[in-house]
């Protein structure tokens, strides 16, 4: 695992580096998640074994560190991934973000457009109001949340089978886990949706087969943005058909080397 010291955070965020030819992708986890943790098995499938794969675990999750101090908004998230990326020198980069880590990418698209080649979004809530667990967090006040919701949610969690989840937010800041799901239900400025909509590169948006009917299909489909299904998933998509979801991002990267082409 390597290593990305956020100076305006004073923190070591954490990542993996996987080699490989074309344009770089970038992985941005959801929620109480961390791409280590995600998409191990996603980055190994047929699909995507010959790209350059990072995956990156944000501040407050997985193996980076947790400062206490750092807000931990989406715009805040941005600011020193974009640090990171101007750090490894990239001409292009392609960003993947799952959930939450969609909004991040929105974000952090608006900060570097000289070198993003495309973006690739799986099941994100594009408006404020956060999502089904996002919402549940905000419902409490920070210190409540700290204190006792967190250990709550994990706990219920776990009751519920759903123990991958669990077993990534237990090793959450709850702090972080707060203050993320006040950025989701705040909503971007701009708009997430707005700033999808006004990105001129290739643009697809992944759905699980599960989480089908969803009036975002037709809508998204209707700005020009790429729509591709994981068959047999979900939004954990990543754990229940990872060989799916690598199709999926392939299909999106194809994408972006046919519109590069074009451009040529």
């Amino acid at each position: 695992m390597k290593e990305f010291f956020a100076k305006k955070t004073n923190a070591w965020m954490r990542y993996h580096d996987l080699e490989g030819e074309g344009i770089p992708i970038l992985f941005i986890h959801g929620l109480g998640c961390a791409s280590s943790f995600d998409y191990p098995q996603v980055a190994v499938m047929k699909d995507l074994a010959g790209y350059r794969r990072i995956l990156v675990d944000l501040l407050g999750s997985g193996f980076s560190d947790k400062p206490d101090g750092f807000d931990y908004t989406m715009s805040g998230h941005a600011e020193y991934l974009a640090d990171f990326i101007a750090s490894l020198s990239f001409d292009k980069v392609i960003l993947f973000g799952h959930s939450m880590g969609g909004a991040v990418v929105l974000s952090l698209a608006a900060r570097c457009p000289e070198c993003l080649a495309g973006v690739i979004i799986s099941e994100e809530n594009l408006d404020a109001g956060g999502g089904f667990f996002s919402r549940q967090v905000a419902a409490y006040t920070e210190e409540d949340y700290v204190t006792v919701g967190h250990e709550k949610m994990v706990a219920n969690s776990r009751r519920e089978g759903n123990t991958q989840w669990a077993a990534s937010m237990a090793v959450s800041l709850p702090r972080a886990i707060y203050r993320q799901s006040r950025s989701l239900v705040e909503g971007g400025t701009p708009d997430w949706r707005d700033t999808l909509y006004a990105l001129t590169v290739p643009r697809t948006f992944i759905f699980g087969e599960q989480s089908l009917p969803d009036p975002e299909q037709e809508r998204l489909a209707g700005q020009g943005i790429q729509i591709e299904i994981v068959p047999a998933a979900g939004h954990s998509m990543a754990w229940e058909n990872p060989e799916g979801l690598a199709a999926a991002i392939r299909r999106g990267i194809d994408r972006v080397s046919a519109d590069g082409e074009r451009s040529g």
